[in-house]
Formats: structure tokens, sequence, C-alpha cells
């Protein structure tokens, strides 16, 4: 019996490989095919359209890597193809395929006044025809190259300038072709009961009775005549293609998608086509299928259709009006969640959410980030800020070591908010709506029991054109089948008002999503993180200092300026631009666009100052942070105090010693911290420890090079010891090192009047598949470690007790880490690094020591083969004797240095915060251009915390508001109005002031 079944199976491979394909087209006619070559970057369609065309054949090579081929189809619907019943005629395209949907050749059909059609694209090669017209169709045949094809290895592909300039594809087919639908029916029925035979267990009868009816169809079916006799085989099916599904199936709500990044192994102008052509797909699909709902996720996609395909544009606005085409997310770029922000985040729901409303009148409920690489603790409180009520991941389910207890639960931030979460059991973003994928939901679905209904999303990701027909005609065979779960096209809102109707209270999963893998994301393309950062304050900067000129001043706020380089920023922490896992062109521009966002808001910042303090000769700070410096208050300008002390150097046989009044740094002759020592005499260094020091691994994951740091990176290190020169430079020390084929300078400085040690490293790298670390051995016994994230903290373990704490042996901080012991801690703040690792270790002669190392550089060579060479600077700071309090300070400290101007007045700040644990996060003004003041605050130590927000310029009432500067309740133990605005916040939470002027 079980050969008998391997050899029906076999019957069956090669009867569907090697004749019910070829069966499907039953006549084709060639069309007459002309070509423009787009010499350069890719042109709009109307310029395309005048050029001139010359002659090309079938069989012709075509593309070099990054080009644009225009063809146009003429031709005739041979008349005998008219008017036959189950015929009919499409064009078909084969610009050379050579791989899978979305890492290949692709093409956008248009008619000839410029309107979209839909894709081509492997899996989806064909344009629907109008018999009765004569031919006449545009392809737009990009030639992008396969980058992942040679096993995710180092590639020249993945920059234009280094691609090389030979041809990529042959031209294969562009013909009329009559298409044979009850054959194209009998490969799908084919398709969809032997995915669920082969997804039932094998000992089902229900297995078996497939089996047997899809003996009876190849019986039934004449390889020599597929035409004549598919309906035949058909009818063998029939039977068991129309036994119900079980009561107790598991139920799947199927939603159209397709996940396109808005950059990775192409850059973000061919995401733009990319997006052109699936919408194109989708919107194609609804004309026929009136029941498809396809579900997009990103503000910028569909803003850069807006732009570049404005008939494509309407008719997708036409389409959600109807409810098929549903917007989601209510993002402006399915972002990274690590990295960003508080702010920046916070803003990635601004920017999406008003899009949607603004251009569709849609209020998204749903936030839908299935392919980030993990999510912060801190977005349970956005999502629900900003409106929505629904939370939608998938990227958890590649965790290595751990898997997730639940798909349906809530789950909760740092500050107690939760958010009813899903996390479809289906395991993938790009369903094909396969029987191993249907059968692979309804086994994982981990809430058998207690809830019924999970989520798949089906479509062709990475560009690959979305939802098929095919895939359409699975979900109707699907509806209700015995052995499969049902299916059921519909939206995603419907979905989890499903889901919880029937589950309203499930499981609490509290904290962070963290993914336990891509650890290298922290890390790499550390000048494309670098340039965040920066951009990040530099947008807090600007925004604060051009509020007050409009208050103080009178001056023009500059709103589209500002809208536009926050788009710029938002985009560029796409999860695959800002972890640093695109191609090089990708990182290049990101690289440019910072350089040319830093010149803008410099710009900005300069004039804005100049509105506030006038002409003058008496020098001012400008203080951006929400701490006092140099008695210069938070958020205003004025004359700063000088330190009272100056810092000391001094010289010994064992190296060098840094003395300000407050702390005191011994440098050992090589370059390394031998001692901290805070004004009560703790020296925070371990005892026979050294700080400041350089650490080279061997970095060589398993499999996703610029993605991941796998944990056996730690059983080889060389620790960089030996110095090329130590010595005073000024009021610092200055260390050189030369290791590989790279150099280091360091400038290892204590400020007069400073708390914290601080430490540039300017580092010329040249290494290739290492990772250089950056570790500080405390005297702490420190059972967990804080990191910031965004409008908070969390902790992590520093032990490795269960496998969920083993899994973070690399963790993602913003600005600083913290560890401590009830009494004594050490902040560790920096202004560009993310990924850490923080351990402890038991000393021999009793005691233990609590390791904080940062993760500086890596070097990667896939997908960019010159990822991080060259020179990068990166200043970190040890604050010892601190607080969480003081943490917070020194991060904000250190990536926002004051600034010094002459002018002719102080400037007081607009607003006053009674307690510095309630901290100022941005001031602007209000998103619709009212001139009101907006002032976002919170708590930021992790306890509960009052405060008095005194606005200091005339005004008519004060409100609290949502994220989208919408009127919301007066939080619990608040109030405001026209009088003083009283906080009463619990641990971490947001509030959002709008001032009314």
């Amino acid at each position: 019996m079980h050969d008998d079944r391997l050899i029906v199976e076999a019957r069956l491979r090669r009867f569907v490989d090697q004749r019910l394909g070829a069966a499907l087209y039953r006549e084709s006619a060639a069309a007459t095919l002309e070509a423009w070559p787009v010499p350069d970057e890719p042109v709009p369609v109307a310029e395309a359209l005048v050029q001139e065309f010359t002659p090309i054949s079938v069989g012709a090579c075509w593309g070099r890597p990054w080009s644009t081929l225009w063809l146009h189809a003429t031709g005739s619907v041979p008349a005998h193809w008219l008017d036959r019943p189950g015929l009919e005629p499409e064009l078909v395209v084969d610009p050379g395929f050579t791989g899978g949907p979305g890492f290949n050749a692709e093409a956008l059909a248009y008619r000839p006044d410029g309107s979209a059609i839909k894709a081509v694209s492997p899996m989806n090669d064909h344009v629907p025809v109008d018999p009765y017209r004569p031919l006449d169709v545009y392809l737009e045949l990009a030639a992008n190259p396969d980058v992942a094809g040679a096993g995710f290895r180092p590639t020249a592909l993945g920059d234009k300038s280094t691609a090389g300039e030979e041809p990529l594809y042959r031209l294969r087919r562009v013909d009329l072709a009559l298409r044979d639908l009850t054959v194209w029916e009998l490969t799908q029925d084919i398709a969809v009961l032997d995915g669920l035979m082969h997804a039932l267990p094998f000992d089902l009868p229900r297995r078996h009775e497939i089996l047997r009816a899809l003996e009876r169809m190849l019986d039934a079916v004449d390889p020599d005549d597929i035409a004549g006799t598919a309906a035949n085989g058909r009818e063998q099916l029939r039977e068991v293609l129309a036994r119900p599904a079980y009561a107790s199936a598991h139920h799947l709500i199927a939603v159209g998608h397709a996940h396109i990044d808005s950059a990775w192994l192409w850059p973000v102008r061919e995401t733009v086509r990319k997006c052109a052509r699936t919408f194109a797909n989708a919107v194609a699909l609804m004309e026929d299928h009136p029941g498809f709902r396809f579900a997009c996720s990103s503000a910028q996609q569909l803003a850069w259709v807006k732009e570049d395909y404005p008939e494509l544009f309407e008719r997708i606005r036409a389409r959600v009006a109807t409810g098929h085409f549903v917007p989601v997310g209510g993002m402006w770029v399915e972002a990274d969640t690590n990295m960003p922000g508080g702010e920046a985040l916070a803003r990635q729901f601004v920017a999406g959410k008003r899009f949607f409303l603004e251009e569709f009148g849609v209020d998204t409920p749903e936030v839908w980030l299935p392919d980030s690489f993990g999510y912060s603790a801190a977005l349970p409180q956005l999502v629900r800020l900003s409106g929505s009520q629904y939370f939608l991941t998938q990227k958890i389910s590649w965790n290595q070591t751990n898997r997730m207890p639940h798909h349906t639960f809530r789950w909760e931030g740092i500050d107690g908010t939760q958010v009813f979460t899903h996390f479809p059991p289906v395991d993938t973003y790009n369903s094909e709506l396969s029987g191993h994928d249907l059968g692979h939901a309804q086994r994982n679905y981990r809430e058998q029991g207690a809830g019924t209904v999970s989520l798949v999303p089906f479509g062709w990701g990475d560009g690959g054109g979305g939802p098929t027909r095919e895939m359409l005609a699975a979900a109707r065979r699907t509806r209700s089948l015995e052995g499969s779960p049902t299916v059921t096209l519909d939206s995603p809102v419907n979905f989890f008002r499903q889901a919880q109707a029937e589950y309203p209270a499930p499981p609490v999963w509290s904290g962070e999503l963290y993914l336990e893998l891509h650890r290298g994301t922290y890390t790499s393309q550390a000048k494309t993180k670098q340039g965040n950062r920066r951009s990040e304050h530099l947008l807090r900067e600007a925004e604060l200092w051009a509020a007050t000129a409009a208050v103080r001043s009178g001056a023009d706020y500059p709103y589209d300026e500002l809208e536009q380089v926050w788009h710029t920023v938002l985009l560029q922490q796409f999860h695959d631009i800002l972890p640093g896992s695109s191609i090089a062109w990708v990182h290049r521009d990101a690289e440019r666009n910072y350089a040319a966002i830093a010149a803008k808001l410099e710009e900005t910042i300069a004039a804005a100052v100049h509105a506030l303090v006038g002409e003058g000769v008496v020098p001012l700070t400008l203080n951006a942070t929400p701490n006092a410096c140099a008695a210069v208050p938070p958020l205003g300008i004025d004359v700063p105090e000088t330190a009272s002390e100056p810092t000391r150097i001094t010289a010994d046989g064992t190296g060098f010693t840094l003395d300000n009044g407050l702390l005191r740094a011994a440098i050992t002759s090589d370059g390394l911290l031998a001692s901290l020592v805070d004004a009560t005499g703790r020296d925070a260094v371990a005892p026979d420890s050294a700080g400041n020091l350089l650490q080279l691994h061997r970095d060589l994951p398993n499999q996703w090079d610029a993605w991941d740091i796998d944990e056996c990176y730690r059983r080889t290190v060389t620790d960089l010891r030996e110095a090329d020169s130590v010595g005073p430079d000024g009021d610092a020390i200055v260390v050189r090192r030369s290791f590989g084929d790279s150099t280091v300078v360091q400038r290892l400085a204590l400020a007069p009047g400073a708390g914290a040690l601080e430490v540039t490293t300017e580092i010329d790298w040249h290494e290739r598949q290492k990772l250089l670390k950056l570790a500080f051995p405390f005297d702490v016994h420190a059972d967990r470690s804080a990191a910031e994230i965004q409008f908070g903290h969390v902790f992590r373990p520093t032990h490795s007790n269960t496998s969920w704490d083993v899994a973070k042996f690399e963790i993602c901080a913003h600005r600083w880490v913290h560890v401590g012991e009830p009494g004594y801690g050490v902040a560790v703040a920096n202004d560009s690094t993310y990924g850490h690792d923080i351990t402890r270790s038991t000393r021999p002669e009793g005691g233990t020591t609590t390791t904080v190392r940062l993760s500086l550089l890596r070097a990667p060579l896939y997908p960019d083969p010159q990822s991080d060479q060259g020179v990068h600077v990166l200043k970190v700071s040890v604050r010892p004797a601190s607080s969480i309090a003081d943490a917070v300070a020194e991060g904000y400290r250190i990536n926002l240095p004051p600034r010094t101007v002459h002018g002719g007045r102080s400037v007081e700040p607009l607003v006053r915060v009674s307690n510095p644990s309630v901290v100022v996060e941005a001031v602007k003004l209000a998103e619709d251009r009212s001139g009101d003041v907006v002032v976002r605050l919170y708590e930021s130590t992790g306890g509960r915390s009052t405060a008095e927000v005194e606005v200091r310029f005339p005004h008519t009432g004060t409100e609290f508001v949502d994220l989208l500067e919408r009127r919301v309740a007066t939080p619990p133990g608040c109030a405001a109005g026209s009088g003083p605005i009283v906080l009463a916040l619990r641990p971490f939470q947001i509030v959002t002031l709008r001032v009314r002027r």
C-alpha cells in the first residue's frame, strides 16, 4: 500500500509538471515588439511613451543590472479565437525569469494613455486583453538583479556602480495566448487537493480518499488530449472537493497582502515601482473577485504612488471607499521598533495615520508589523495613544531558542497599557494559501480550546506582485473543505473583532517581544545608525527653537520643511534600512540623505536662534535638554556659569590621572581605565580589571551576515591592550592603537564640573567579519541591567537562569544603560551605539563584576561587502554613583551637547516642569498649523511622579490630546485648563499637551 501511494504521487507529479502546464494555453500568436532602453534611471510613463522605439525579437538579451527596458507589444487576437466558450485570450510575458517573485525581472503593463494595467512577475505572467480591440500594450521591464540568488553570499550587484554592464536576462516570450479555463480550473483543483493531502496525517482516511480521487482523475484525463478530457478529470474530483469542513475546523480569515520592503535588496527608487506593480495587481483582481480584500500597511508607499502614479492612486482611493483596498498599520513605514527614538516612533504613527485620514478618511484601528526584528515594550502605549487598539506581528516565529506561548494575547507595555495582539500561526506573512500553509496554521494554533480563528496574510511579497488569481481560487475551494481549516476572505479589523469577541480575556505577555535572532542589526552599518540618531536630536532642536521663535518673536514656523525632513527620517527607520540589512546602494543613499538633513536642520536652528537672541556679543548657551546645564534652564537660552575647578592632569610611572574635583580617573600607560573614583571615594571599576578595553571578536554568523550575531562569537576574542602611544593633549588623554588593517584614536576627557568620563573613539576600520566591542567592568553586583527604550527603560537579567535569559546575549539600548545595586549604580551613555551585552561574573577573591560592553562596529559581507569600512567617530560616557534619573540626564546630555552663540538677550523656556523625573520629549507647533503649542512629556524613572507644568507665554487654555493632537479625557489625577497644569503620572506614562494660543 505504501509503495502504491508513492507510485500515484510520482505519477501525479509528472502529469502536473510535464503535461498539465503545457496544456494551459490552446494556441499562441506572436506580438510585434519594439523597445526603448532607458539610458540611466527610470523615467515616468509619459516620457517613455514619446520615445523612439526600435524593433526587438524574442530571444534578445537585455538589461544590465538595475536598468529599464520599455517594450511596446502590438498585434490582434486571431479571429478564430473569438466567441469560444471556456477559452480566454491574454498576453503572456516572460522577460527571462530566473527565479522566484520579488528577486527577479519585473514589469508593469500600461495602456497607450499611460494608465497602469497590472504587473508581470514570476507566478503572475499574464496581462488581460480585450479580444475585440487591437493589442497595444507598453511594458516597463526592470532588470533587477537577484541579489539573494547566490545564497546570501557577497555580491557586487548591490550597487549600480559595481554591478557591471552585462545583460542579465534573455527575452523568452511576449505573445497572445488562448487560455483554457477548464484546464486552469483543473490545475487549481489538483493544487488544493494535493496540498491538503500532504498536510493531513498519513493514517487519516481523508488523505487516502483524496489520493484515490487524484488517481481516478489521472485515469480520466488523456495526456494526449488534456483539453478534451480535463472536464472528465474535474468530475472525478468534484465529490472530494464538495465535502464540507468539520464543525470543529479551525477558521482562517485570509487577508490579501504583499509585504513590500521599502528598501532591502533593491534601492528605494525601485520600491516605488514595486508598489505600483503590486497595487495595480490588487486593484485588477478586485474587478473580478468582489470578496477580495487587500491590506496595505505603509503610508509612505501610498504617498509614492500618489506622487508618481496619480491615475492608479485614484483607483486605489475608490477601492478604499468600497472597503476592498484596506489601509492598515497606521505607520509611515513598517519601521524597526528597537532603535527609533521615542519621538520618532511616535511620529511614525502621527505621519502614517494622518496620511490615511487625510487621503482616505480612514482611522486605522490595527498596527501591522509582521517583519520587524523585535518589538519594543513601549509600543502598546503608543498604539493606544495613536487611537489604534490592535497589534499584529509575525517575526517572532523566527525565534531560534524559545517558542512564543500564545498566538492571540494581550500585550502589556512598560507603563501597563495593554493591546489585543495576534501572531498568525501560519508562520508566514507571504502565504500562498497552500495546503501546507493552511494545515500548519491549524496544527500550530496555540489557543485551541479557547479560540477558533486566526489570520493568514497571503500574497507574494518583496515586490513579487501580491495575491494572484491562483490564490483566490484556493480560497474559494477551501471555504469549507473536509480536512482543511475554513477560509474566509476578509479585512484585518473584522478578524480582530471576531477574535476579541470569542476570546475577550486572553493571556497577557508583559514586556518586550524580543526576537531571538537578527541581533547584529543593532550594530551593522554604523553610519546609518549614527545618521538616524543625529537626525532625531537635530529635529528636537529644530522644532524646539522654531516653536520658541514663533511664540516669542513671531517668526514663521517651517512646517513644510520639518515635515519633509521627518518623512525622510521615518522612511529610513524602515526595518531593513536602520538595522543595516540592505544593499550598499540603500545605505549610501541613507548617508547622503542624513548629510542633507543635518545641513537643512542646522539652517533651521540658526534662523530660529537668530530670531530669538538678536544681534549682540553676549555668549549664550542653548540648552535643548530637559535638564539644567551650567545653570541654563531646560529648553532655554541663557548665559552659562563656568565650573569653579578646572580639570587637572597628572602623570606618574603607571600612567595618568584626570581629576576635576568630582571624579578622578586613572588611565594606565596602555590607555586603559584603571579606576574611576567619585567624591565619596568609591571606585566604579572592578578590582584587577580595566575599562576602556577594546575587544575584537571573530564574527561569522551561521546564515545571515548583516542580520545576526551568533553566541559562539564570544569564544574567540583578542583584547587590544597594546597602545602605540598614550599621552595628554590639552584637557584629555589621547590613546593611539593599531590592529589588523585598522587604527584607533581615543580621547578620554573629564570636563570641569562633569560627573562623567567621556571617551571619544575615532576608528579607521578596515576589518572583515569582525566585531569590535568596548568593555567596562564595574564593581557592582547587578542581577539586572536597565536599558533605555522609547519613553522609558526595560530591565533585562545579567544572569542566564532560563533559556529566555540565555537568548538575550545581545541587547538593544538607546542612549544609556545602567547597572546598579541598592544605593549605587553606574550609567554608560552613548551618542550612536545600540548593541550591548551585559554580564556578571564572580571574582576569585569574592564579590561580583558586572561588565558592560558596547558593540561599536561590525564588518559583515552580505548584503553590502563594504559594510562599515572607513572612519567612524563614536562617543561614550561613564557616569559613576548614578541613579536611573542620572542615566536619563546623561543620555540627553551626550546626544544634545550645548550650543554656544552670541546674541543680545536670553530666552525663557516656553514651559517649565517642576519635577525632573517628568521629561519633556518634544516641543513643537501643532500639526494642523493652528499655531497651538504641543508639548509631549513622559515619566522617565519608572515610578509614580507628580509635577506642575508652567506655561510661560500667553495662552487661552490647555488640554490633553493623543498623538494626533485630538482631545482626549484628562488622565486621572491630572488637570489642565486655564490655570496650572497638574500631572500625576504612572511609571513611563506619556502625556501630550496642547496649549491654545
